[in-house]
């Protein structure tokens, strides 16, 4: 009698459902930051203006729009590094200069600038859809929301630049590589007043840096009631609707992006670069590609930061931003948007004005007179040690990185495993013994 093994089925495999997520779990997060913003705003345009002299007094001692709205902008640059250093486990210490590329984007092509660059551009007047300060015709001026896409794309351009060499390396020659960079552009800002043949060529106005930079065009925003078609330096309440806007599209950009296969990509190369090669993951593709992303957020915050201050000033991009940035990354939660805009709010207002009111209200209760802003940087390193000592995940982590920060050390695992075999060692001999 013979048998016959059954034909294998031709029917396609079946993939099994994706896990379901609760509403809360998934809009969650989203839908608290759109209510925040919300109440921001709208506290800030029809409540706050009527209320009593004290209540307006105080919003501005401890919550001031131009301290919100420098936070937001905060966040922005803390999203782009988590792309780099949450993402993909790429160290970056040099994160500033493409702050300060955007912000020298949005200079020359949103500033009276262009005339002092050359004596042949002395006449130079150039308007594509821009909205010059009154008085400020000459120059280049250039819409925002183009000058934002160019300043992405130049600093995207940028990051592969300064990426490409540091490919071969890892952990702090990578970290080494990219302070330099960081510290070579900022100088190039400072002294960039007088370069080429003669010093004929002034690029960046040295530390005088650039200012009259345009008015921010509403576009959309205009239709709400009551918003202006322009906003100048001192509209920080309906610059907080641009700025928040930015915000939203770089929290966007950031969560699409790491669902999809570039994501994962970066993931896999975070986790492990040797098996990531090998699975295929073409790793100087990937690691390009998480510098320009990472850039391109940088770009973009740049030119936000020149519009909220109206100018660009080449002291502002110092070694010690890159630091904060990497903190708020890091005490946030690496790789957790949510972290990490959390941590970036924070911390941009402790070190904005939080710091100097507590400061304020400990002096009042114990008498002392402490410069507590004076000391921002001790306070951030103790928070920083004490952060790794009992909270190494951050704030809000990520899970990935929540189960690998809080597996036992290898060591905890050995003697676990020994204690283990000594006691089933020790059963074994009993029972022999009773026999």
């Amino acid at each position: 009698m013979s048998t016959t093994a059954p034909a294998p089925s031709s029917s396609p495999a079946v993939r099994p459902p994706a896990p379901k997520t609760s509403f809360a779990a998934r809009f969650g997060w989203p839908l608290g930051f759109l209510l925040l913003g919300v109440l921001v705003f709208s506290f800030n345009h029809w409540v706050l203006p009527d209320a009593s002299s004290d209540l307006r007094s105080g919003f501005n001692e401890w919550l001031p729009m131009t301290a919100v709205n420098e936070a937001v902008i905060w966040a922005i640059f803390a999203l782009g590094l988590n792309i780099v250093v949450g993402y993909s486990g790429l160290l970056d210490l040099g994160y500033v200069a493409f702050w300060g590329i955007g912000g020298y984007v949005a200079g020359w092509l949103m500033a009276p600038f262009a005339n002092q660059v050359a004596p042949q551009w002395s006449g130079l007047s150039f308007n594509f859809f821009g909205h010059p300060l009154p008085g400020q015709d000459r120059g280049i001026h250039i819409n925002f929301w183009l000058v934002l896409i160019i300043a992405a794309l130049v600093c995207a351009l940028a990051g592969v630049i300064i990426g490409a060499p540091t490919l071969r390396l890892k952990s702090d020659y990578l970290a080494l590589v990219t302070l330099g960079f960081g510290e070579i552009l900022p100088e190039v800002f400072r002294n960039g007043a007088k370069v080429g043949p003669d010093g004929a060529w002034n690029i960046t106005n040295g530390v005088q840096g650039i200012t009259s930079i345009d008015l921010i065009p509403m576009g959309p925003f205009a239709l709400i009631p009551g918003v202006p078609d322009t906003l100048g330096v001192f509209d920080l309440t309906f610059k907080f609707l641009v700025y928040a806007f930015l915000l939203g599209l770089a929290m966007f950009v950031s969560l699409r992006i790491r669902e999809g296969r570039l994501g994962r990509a970066w993931l896999a190369i975070r986790e492990d670069e040797l098996a990531a090669s090998m699975m295929g993951v073409p790793l100087m593709r990937i690691k390009l590609s998480a510098y320009a992303v990472g850039a391109a957020f940088g770009g973009i915050g740049g030119v936000a930061f020149a519009t909220h201050i109206g100018g660009v000033l080449a002291d502002r991009f110092n070694f010690s931003i890159s630091i904060i940035l990497l903190a708020m990354v890091v005490l946030g939660g690496m790789g957790n948007v949510w972290g990490v805009t959390v941590g970036a709010l924070t911390l941009a207002w402790i070190n904005s004005t939080g710091l100097a009111q507590l400061g304020n209200v400990w002096n009042d209760v114990t008498g002392a007179e402490v410069n507590f802003a004076s000391h921002n940087f001790l306070i951030f390193g103790v928070i920083l040690v004490l952060f790794m000592l009992f909270r190494r995940e951050g704030l809000i982590p990520e899970a990935r990185t929540r189960q690998v920060l809080q597996e036992p050390e290898r060591g905890e695992i050995e003697s676990l495993g020994a204690e283990m075999e000594g006691t089933s060692e020790e059963t074994a001999a009993e029972g022999t013994h009773k026999k």
